[in-house]
C-alpha cells in the first residue's frame, strides 16, 4: 500500500509541454519522494473517479489564447458537479507552457479549483521560454515536491 496517491492531469499538443510533463513525472515518480503511486491521465481521459482516487492533483496545460487548454476545461466541465463537494481541501498544483502569456490560463485554473475548494500547495510553475535544463530540474522539484509532501502528509 502507497503512502499516497497522485493524479496528473494534463493535456500537451507540442513539445514544450510534454517536455515540462516527463519532468514533472519523474520528479513525481522519485523513490526518494515517498513511496507514491503515481497516474497521469490525459485530459480528456481524465474523470472524476480519477480525482477522486487521489491524495492530491498536479494539473498541467499549455496557454491558449489567454486560458488552459480545451482538454482541460472539459476535464473540469465533466468532472465539476461530482468533485465540487466531495474534494474539498484538496491539494494540487499547476504548471503551464504558454508562448507569450500565462497569466489567464492561471487564472481561469485557479478561479475553477477555488470554486472547487481544492488547496493550492505549490505556487504555479510558469513559462514563456524555451524548456531549458533550469526549466526541467524546475518541473522535477515541482512534482517530487508534491509526492514528498503527499508521502509525508505535509499536503
Amino acid at each position: 500500500m502507497p503512502d499516497a496517491t497522485l493524479l496528473v492531469v494534463w493535456h500537451t499538443n507540442s513539445g514544450h509541454t510534454q517536455e515540462m510533463l516527463d519532468a514533472v513525472l519523474a520528479g513525481a515518480r522519485d523513490p526518494d519522494a515517498g513511496d507514491v503511486e503515481v497516474r497521469d491521465v490525459h485530459a480528456l481521459e481524465a474523470t472524476a473517479d480519477d480525482v477522486l482516487w487521489a491524495e492530491g492533483v498536479i494539473l498541467g496545460t499549455p496557454a491558449h489564447f489567454g486560458y488552459m487548454s480545451g482538454a482541460l476545461k472539459h476535464f473540469f466541465d465533466t468532472s465539476f458537479k461530482a468533485l465540487e463537494t466531495t474534494t474539498r481541501g484538496l491539494p494540487y498544483a499547476l504548471f503551464v507552457k504558454g508562448d507569450t502569456d500565462t497569466d489567464g490560463a492561471v487564472a481561469s485554473v485557479t478561479r475553477i479549483a477555488t470554486g472547487m475548494a481544492w488547496k493550492e500547495v505549490l505556487p504555479p510553475l510558469t513559462t514563456t521560454d524555451d524548456v531549458d535544463d533550469e526549466l526541467r530540474a524546475a518541473c522535477t522539484e515541482l512534482g517530487r515536491t508534491m509526492a514528498a509532501g503527499l508521502a509525508a502528509g505535509v499536503f
